[in-house]
């Protein structure tokens, strides 16, 4: 019998690409369809912050403290510095688990199980609440828009009524999520319009519309401060920074999508960096156009019977029926955000299962055989969003603390990764998208602001506060934190006697073979130190 040619082996045998190699060096095979493009994973990341959404949403809070005035140009550097800290990691290491990855490759072997572990723990505390929060506030402005509808009269929900809301918001999104990744690749790019024509809405149409009563003058917009909070002016004003930071979060959203984009090493770093560029750009100009076109009642923003400060904005400027359906069009951003967030949810639980990090991973870490994506994840985050919902039944300051806790877990799991970087001795060997010289203060500036924020998240909106009205973020994240701790402890069974940090699933020696999608490999552990190499100090 004839040997086969050599382009007869090659179709049976197809070299990898260099991102499957990449991958299989950081000791993972490839699963996912790489079906995003650069701009499609860069739009994602837009997407998920979603500008005039979640300036809507943090609104409430922030007009208390620091009025109009826009702190976005004062955030913008602190956030970048973040952004291209966790860039420099994701070109490095463009793996799917991104965080907890890093975190053990960086960090000393004493300890370095324990610190993945809590980062990892942390990573989905974020994602969970986070589409927990986004779908809370979008139940809450739907409840806002029945307000302005034509009955013209104050909407008033029971818990239960609310609660329905949130949980016909998360099911759908579930459904959608599950999708192809060639598909959820594509609506990438309604999503992303969507955003970008809210914004243009709020910074060019707007200013158009507003009737001459509600123009407010230069030194009122830009240079008013209002503080109704009763806090010191000075904390006042950190607390108005809220909004930015809470606007422009998730910047590992992208990391998470890592094994589905082409041109990983490069198109995660400037999706992160972008995003926040773009983000941090219109959402100064959606904030000096709303200090311009809002009236200077703000205490009546704040009192509106329809609950919502930007509702009651819109509302006055351009009436019921626009401002309806304006209103309208803010939820559908906001549902596509939490989609969006719960897609990166389900790749980053996915990863941490195949590490075998969480219970149930053998049944966690599956690839759909129809779809080709990580459906059981899906359904696992959305399910787990739709219990911390039952919150709303305990008080409305506990649901309230989810907000907080996306963005102090996130900051948790973002510090220990950049400061293992510098901490510890290890070998780190950067990816194509580096900054040299520039890393180090620029770390230590992203690490000391969010060591910072996540003691400002933790005070009450004002200093005369009961313990009905008291901040619990401190006391839900701390539940959450002392459970992943008490599980990695626990004797027998804890994360401390099997857990290893990553687990290699590549075997070149089965590459091409037809597989069961729908089975776990055993792979056997590795020394995740690939692209860093860490040393026992």
């Amino acid at each position: 019998m004839a040997a086969p040619s050599a382009s007869a082996i090659s179709k049976l045998h197809p070299q990898p690409s260099a991102d499957e190699s990449t991958l299989a060096k950081l000791g993972y095979r490839q699963e996912f369809r790489r079906e995003f493009t650069p701009l499609e994973v860069a739009g994602l990341a837009f997407s998920v912050v979603q500008v005039v959404p979640s300036i809507a949403s943090v609104l409430f809070y922030t007009i208390p403290n620091g009025g109009p005035v826009a702190m976005w140009v004062f955030a913008y550097p602190f956030v970048l510095c973040t952004g291209l800290a966790l860039a420099e990691l994701a070109s490095a290491a463009p793996t799917s688990g991104g965080l907890y990855y890093w975190t053990y490759s960086l960090a000393s072997p004493r300890c370095r199980n324990f610190l993945s572990w809590i980062v990892g723990y942390s990573n989905t505390i974020e994602m969970i609440t986070g589409v927990a929060s986004i779908n809370w506030a979008c139940a809450i402005q739907i409840t806002a828009a029945i307000s302005i509808a034509p009955s013209d009269q104050t909407y008033t929900t029971t818990n239960q009524q609310l609660y329905g809301i949130y949980a016909a918001l998360g099911l759908p999104q579930a459904v959608i999520v599950s999708l192809g990744t060639k598909v959820l690749a594509r609506l990438q790019r309604l999503f992303t319009l969507v955003n970008a024509a809210l914004c243009f809405i709020i910074i060019l149409a707007l200013p158009i519309a507003t009737p001459l009563d509600y123009r407010n003058s230069a030194n009122f917009a830009l240079g008013e401060s209002t503080n109704l909070a009763g806090w010191p002016s000075g904390f006042a004003f950190i607390l108005s920074l809220m909004a930015p930071f809470y606007t422009i979060g998730g910047y590992d959203t992208s990391v998470h999508m890592t094994e589905e984009v082409s041109n990983a090493a490069m198109a995660i770093p400037w999706a992160i960096v972008g995003s926040i560029t773009v983000s941090a750009v219109l959402g100064c100009g959606v904030n000096i156009s709303l200090a311009f076109c809002m009236g200077t009642d703000v205490g009546s923003l704040l009192n509106s019977p329809i609950g919502q400060p930007m509702a009651q904005i819109l509302f006055n400027l351009l009436g019921q029926q626009k401002a309806l359906a304006l209103w309208c069009l803010i939820i559908i951003a906001e549902y596509m955000m939490a989609s969006n967030l719960l897609l990166v949810g389900s790749r980053q639980t996915f990863a941490f299962a195949r590490d075998g990090a969480i219970p149930f991973s053998r049944y966690l870490y599956r690839i759909n055989r129809y779809t080709g994506t990580s459906v059981n994840t899906v359904w696992f985050e959305i399910i787990c969003s739709l219990a911390i919902g039952l919150l709303l039944f305990v008080s409305t300051e506990a649901i309230d603390a989810v907000f907080t806790i996306a963005i102090t877990a996130s900051y948790i799991a973002y510090i220990t990764p950049i400061t293992n970087r510098f901490v510890f001795q290890n070998d780190f060997k950067p990816g194509p998208f580096y900054l040299g010289k520039l890393s180090f203060p620029v770390s230590v500036i992203a690490v000391a602001w969010m060591a910072f924020l996540i003691l400002v998240f933790f005070f009450p909106a004002t200093p005369q506060t009961t313990a009905q009205e008291m901040n619990y973020t401190v006391v839900v994240l701390g539940g959450f934190m002392f459970l992943a701790i008490s599980w990695y402890y626990f004797p027998v069974y804890g994360g401390v006697h099997w857990y290893t940090g990553p687990i290699s699933n590549y075997t070149p020696a089965i590459r091409g073979e037809n597989r069961d999608e729908d089975s776990i490999s055993e792979g056997k552990e590795h020394d995740a130190d690939i692209y860093v190499s860490a040393v026992d100090v």
